[in-house]
Parts: structure tokens; sequence; C-alpha cells
């Protein structure tokens, strides 16, 4: 098993954190200096993270889209970018990221599958999330309920107080011009026959 590094102060940097990821068995976060353990997804929160992926990627295909969905890259934040480095469930890129670097730079989305296990941390993700420049939209998908919550960057750069609340009908990406309906991301859980 791999230890954590030892060093002068109790945070690590990003550049200390990726080397340490790299050889460190499970996933692992950068949180505020601070590496984090992430525990295995369970089924539900599994499916949905695929439904969406997928949902996603084949829009994009079928528009000739110039993005890509990626599972669980590192994302640095603006904010405390020294000691930081998230893992969204999900992120879409546009443009070129196919390059060696262990963390994506420019993500237009960023989605998320809240667990009630995890509420604090994603919430926390997410405003972490506001942070980055190149994130246009940033979704969460509720892992007990067929819900998701969209933020969408303002014209004038800033976030909205509260996300959009989509309980029926579709999620809509207007930064890469993608929309299915909500609950067709829940269509391998169980969530789908409460529902009805």
């Amino acid at each position: 098993m791999t230890a954590l590094p030892k060093s002068s102060s109790t945070h690590m940097t990003v550049d200390e954190f990726l080397a340490f990821a790299e050889t460190a068995p499970g996933k692992w976060e950068l949180v505020d200096g601070e590496p984090v353990a992430m525990a295995p997804a369970n089924t539900t929160h599994g499916a949905i993270q695929n439904e969406v992926g997928r949902l996603i990627a084949n829009a994009l295909l079928e528009k000739g889209a110039p993005c890509s969905v990626i599972i669980e890259a590192g994302v640095i934040p603006r904010v405390f970018s020294k000691g930081n480095v998230r893992v969204p469930d999900l992120s879409v890129v546009c443009g070129d990221y196919k390059t060696k670097r262990k963390v994506l730079t420019e993500p237009t989305v960023l989605i998320e599958i809240l667990s009630i296990s995890n509420v604090y941390k994603t919430r926390a993700n997410v405003w972490a999330y506001t942070s980055i420049p190149s994130v246009k939209e940033i979704a969460v998908f509720y892992g007990d309920e067929i819900c998701a919550d969209i933020l969408r960057r303002l014209p004038n750069g800033d976030w909205p107080e509260e996300p959009e609340r989509v309980r029926s009908g579709d999620a809509r990406f207007e930064s890469i011009d993608v929309r299915f309906p909500v609950a067709s991301a829940y269509r391998t859980t169980d969530l789908v026959e409460e529902r009805r």
C-alpha cells in the first residue's frame, strides 16, 4: 500500500498529490491540501453516471460536436488552486484534451451524482467548480429521486443564486446544445419503478 508522502507541512501541493495518486490504490481527491480517499460508488450512482454519460456522448456524436465526455477526470478549481484537485463524476470537454496532462484544464460542463452519503462533498465541489473560468454549466443528478439541479453561467459571467431544478421534462445543457428527458438518466435504476 502506498503511504501518504511526508512533507514539512500537513498539506500537499497539486504536484505532490498527482505524484502520490499515480501509485496510490483507489481513487483520491485533493481537498484544500488534504488527500481524501473516494469511496466506491453504489450501483444506483454508477447506473446514473453511466446513463448520463451515454446520453450526452450519443447526442454529441450525432451532432458531430468536437466535445467528449470524460469519466472521473481531475479538475483544478481557480480558488485555492495550489491545494485542490476535485474529481467530478463526468466532465464534458470541447476541443483538444488528448494530452498527457493529469487533469482537465478547460472543461465546459461538470456533472456530479448526489448520494445521501456525499451531500456535503458534492456541494463543496460544485462551489469549487464555479471558479473554473471555462465551465459554463454544472449539473447534479440526485441518487435517491428523479431530479437534477442545473446551474448555468449567466451572460455576465456570474452564477445564479439557485439552480434550475428539473424533476420532469428535459435536462438541458445549452453550452453543448444537448437535451434529454431527465427520467432517461434513471432508466436502469429502481427509481423509475418507484415513480410509477
